[in-house]
């Protein structure tokens, strides 16, 4: 059973649920990062802010995003913990079993998928603490590890497809090799891992979320009435709820992006806070 929590957004992104069931999001397009409580009501977090791909929780409260910088934003105050002149913007962020931020970066339009000029993945261990992990993504989105964290996950939009390296006893990233690849005209956005160590990815023109397994293998679909959907996370007290966000609605255009819900089998993986 899908059930919509709420609609009227632009490009949402960058879904995030926190221990009481808050629900944190971003309208990329619109501007702001949100907060949905349990019981239906919406706040506004970050104001005006657009271009926010990644939201993760941080452990001291408040949360960091991504957009032209990555940021710290607690209590209305903002630390910036990385920027470059040299690299436009940000997109989406995960956090590491340490607390550290991974974050892609964007050097040319997103919404562009063709004649890209390849971002990074870097890793943040504190303000001006920054790392390249790898370059030549295309177009970078959701990232995820492995529940050994032997392995991550991360989406690259211009190939569409899911690359995959494994995770060195230093944190660097070895043996790059494509996960799964889709088919022409539909896009790998957001991703999360579940607890079984399969991959759900958001599919940008594709009206749909996948789930693939370890091994590549596409073994679950929930159809989604969206084309344009952005990202997904898991949340709940047992974290079975599929969150799946959107930047449109096709059963009904005036609801615009939209925020779905859903209930899977395997609970996701606990997702630790940033630390930094």
């Amino acid at each position: 059973m899908l059930e919509t929590i709420a609609s009227g957004y632009g490009l949402l992104e960058g879904p995030r649920v926190d221990g009481a069931d808050n629900l944190y999001f971003s309208d990329v397009t619109n501007g702001g990062v949100y907060c949905r409580a349990p019981g239906g009501e919406i706040s506004t977090v970050v104001p005006r802010r657009r271009g926010v791909g990644g939201i993760a929780l941080h452990a001291a409260g408040g949360l960091v995003i991504s957009g032209k910088n990555v940021c710290h934003v607690k209590d209305g105050t903002t630390r910036i913990l990385f920027q470059r002149d040299d690299i436009p913007g940000f997109n989406d962020l995960f956090t590491d079993s340490q607390g550290r931020i991974l974050v892609g970066s964007l050097r040319s339009d997103p919404f562009k998928l063709r004649a890209q000029v390849p971002g990074e993945l870097w890793r943040l261990a504190g303000e001006d603490s920054a790392v390249e992990l790898y370059g030549d993504v295309g177009i970078t989105n959701g990232i995820g590890f492995s529940p050994d964290g032997s392995k991550l996950y991360h989406s690259d939009s211009a190939p569409r497809h899911i690359i995959l390296h494994d995770v060195a006893a230093d944190g660097s990233m070895t043996n790059r090799r494509v996960l799964a690849s889709l088919p022409a005209d539909w896009v790998p956005d957001g991703l999360a891992v579940d607890e079984d160590g399969c991959v759900w990815v958001a599919v940008y023109g594709g009206g749909c979320a996948l789930r693939y397994t370890p091994e590549g293998k596409e073994d679950q679909k929930v159809e989604i009435p969206a084309k344009a959907v952005t990202s997904l996370c898991f949340g709940g007290a047992d974290r079975r709820d599929l969150y799946i966000v959107t930047a449109d609605n096709t059963e009904d255009p005036d609801r615009k992006g939209t925020i779905f819900r859903t209930q899977v089998d395997t609970p996701g993986l606990a997702v630790t806070p940033a630390s930094i």
